[in-house]
């Protein structure tokens, strides 16, 4: 049973994990894009997650920080520099994993992980798609919005006319109006339907 073992330890001792994970991170501030298998990746998501969200604030006290786990000037430098702008506006999950199928040999699932804001054929697609879909809704709610605005037209004027045929002069009692489509007599003192209900009833 694995109760309690929520951390991966990629079959390596604590040192060795602590400095490959430091320059994968290092490697995907540089390259922007890694292609590793999928429990490094995830352990490295993890690990570089934080990382980005320190530098969102430049200063010298973040700087220290995050030299402290990458160990590189030059990805340092990068990523308060260039990175760290583009994933200003981004509130997390700056990672994405994309998986490629299994390696050739000991058959372990691969995978490419990236940074998000820097794959700009993804960025595209996502625009175009965002874009087709609101006007489509918008389509469809001027149509349903048309139509149910024409029946709504076109009953009353109905009813007008079947009014005007229906209502006749009673030979017999004047001063009553009679309507064959609605089951109730119109007095001339009462014009009102609650009127004609009491008087019925």
């Amino acid at each position: 049973m694995r109760h309690g073992k929520r951390f991966n330890h990629l079959s390596r001792k604590a040192p060795h994990r602590k400095s490959m994970l430091s320059n994968m991170a290092s490697s995907l501030i540089l390259h922007k894009k890694i292609e590793t298998t999928v429990a490094k990746a995830k352990a490295l998501r993890k690990y570089i997650e934080p990382i980005l969200t320190r530098s969102k604030s430049d200063t010298t006290h973040s700087r220290r920080i995050v030299f402290s786990l990458l160990k590189n000037k030059e990805s340092v430098t990068e990523l308060f520099n260039n990175v760290s702008e583009k994933i200003a506006s981004r509130p997390g999950g700056y990672t994405r994993i994309i998986k490629t199928g299994f390696r050739l040999g000991d058959n372990a699932e691969m995978c490419i992980i990236e940074l998000v804001d820097y794959n700009t054929l993804l960025l595209s697609s996502d625009d175009k798609d965002k874009s087709s879909k609101s006007t489509r809704r918008r389509r469809r709610k001027k149509s349903t919005a048309n139509v149910s605005a024409g029946e709504t037209k076109s009953v009353p004027k109905a009813s007008k006319k079947s009014d005007k045929k229906a209502e006749k002069k009673d030979n017999n009692r004047p001063g009553i109006v009679v309507k064959s489509n609605a089951d109730f007599i119109i007095h001339p003192v009462n014009t009102t339907k609650q009127g004609l209900r009491n008087s019925d009833g």
